[in-house]
């Protein structure tokens, strides 16, 4: 391919950050406010308002400053107590890393591997859990969707073997790569603790954690010692000043990027917000299945049911992804994401999350296909 067809605007199609829609740019552009009153406190209590329909749940939102590695640690700081044993279920690269930041933070950690390219076992789970008769696990730690593998775990049934143990362990889940694509009901689904960030499905820059907990986290609070005063829900009151819910100082402008962002989800309605997700993914995992060959291309995902709506990740085999990913960019102006793993050259992904239409994706599967 000799030409060079990249002049115009440049569709990003990594799994995050995702393209920011042209109403929460508007909205964040603008002078900084009064951070006592005002028009920024209006805007808080919008986002507050919205953030529990996003999970569906009752419980309390906390939005700490920072990307999603900062809510896991609110998430682990809050609730637990040095010395205490979790289990991670790993289904590719990022429980693990969580898994490593408890380890870090002085939490006894047990790993949990599901089999390569696959969803975490819920019966796997539910054994490993009986044979815990001392109950000396404090939590179960899990990804919804892992962005590396594009793997999606099946939460309500992890939830259903936690139950079928009678195990009265903490269950938390990561929803960085699925909160705002994907169905997600955190109390209907028993989830303890809920972690999501900004910069994927929810349409705005890196910069804001968000974290849900329900009144068994709030519970476990009271009594975990990794609390440290800037992560400690106790001084993030909604009783008083607003900037205590930030421990200081607000992020102005991702609040009212975030805020319109959550008007725009609103107004196209859950469902169909995630229908579009379901769509346009069949999309491009009809595109792959086109273009797979035995030691070539192929899903990661090895279920048809176990495969994100928000992010697919493709292995190559023979064929180079790092060059296949310059053609893409230099030539045609689209920028694919890259593959997390031991070898860049052997994988790439496609991020189809948050603000994306068909023009977009067919766009993106176009040129992939011409690199090809």
């Amino acid at each position: 391919m000799n030409h060079n067809l990249s002049q115009g605007r440049e569709i990003v199609a990594i799994p995050g950050p995702s393209i920011i829609p042209d109403r929460v740019l508007s909205a964040m552009h603008r002078a900084m406010p009064d951070i006592y009153q005002g028009d920024l406190t209006t805007v808080i209590d919008s986002v507050w308002a919205w953030l529990p329909e996003v999970v569906q749940t009752s419980g309390r939102v906390f939005v700490p400053i920072g990307n999603g590695h900062a809510a896991w640690e609110m998430a682990l700081s809050n609730t637990l107590s040095r010395g205490d044993h979790v289990l991670v279920l790993n289904c590719g690269r990022f429980a693990a890393i969580w898994a490593e930041m408890a380890e870090f933070n002085g939490l006894t950690v047990e790993v949990m591997e599901a089999e390569e390219g696959f969803a975490n076992e819920p019966s796997a789970l539910e054994e490993r859990l009986r044979a815990d008769v001392d109950r000396k696990i404090a939590a179960v730690l899990t990804v919804h969707v892992d962005t590396a593998t594009s793997v999606r775990n099946d939460v309500p049934a992890l939830r259903q073997a936690i139950d079928a143990a009678g195990h009265p362990a903490l269950f938390m889940v990561d929803c960085i790569a699925s909160m705002g694509c994907e169905r997600f009901e955190m109390d209907a689904w028993g989830v303890d603790v809920t972690i999501a960030a900004s910069q994927k499905g929810m349409m705005t820059p890196p910069g804001l954690g968000l974290v849900w907990a329900n009144e068994k986290a709030l519970a476990a609070h009271e009594s975990a010692d990794l609390r440290t005063r800037y992560w400690d829900w106790t001084y993030r009151s909604e009783d008083g000043p607003y900037y205590l819910r930030f421990c200081g100082t607000p992020p102005v402008s991702h609040l009212f990027g975030l805020a319109e962002a959550l008007a725009m989800m609103t107004e196209e309605g859950w469902e169909a917000r995630w229908e579009r997700h379901r769509v346009l993914a069949d999309g491009v995992r009809a595109a792959v299945d086109a273009w797979s060959t035995p030691g070539g291309i192929g899903f990661i995902a090895q279920r048809e049911d176990q495969r994100s709506d928000s992010v697919t990740s493709v292995t190559t085999g023979s064929i180079d992804a790092v060059e296949l990913r310059r053609l893409c960019r230099q030539q045609m102006g689209v920028t694919l994401g890259l593959g997390i793993g031991s070898d860049e050259s052997a994988s790439f992904r496609i991020g189809h999350m948050g603000h994306v239409n068909a023009p977009a994706i067919l766009g993106v599967l176009g040129s992939i296909e011409t690199a090809l």
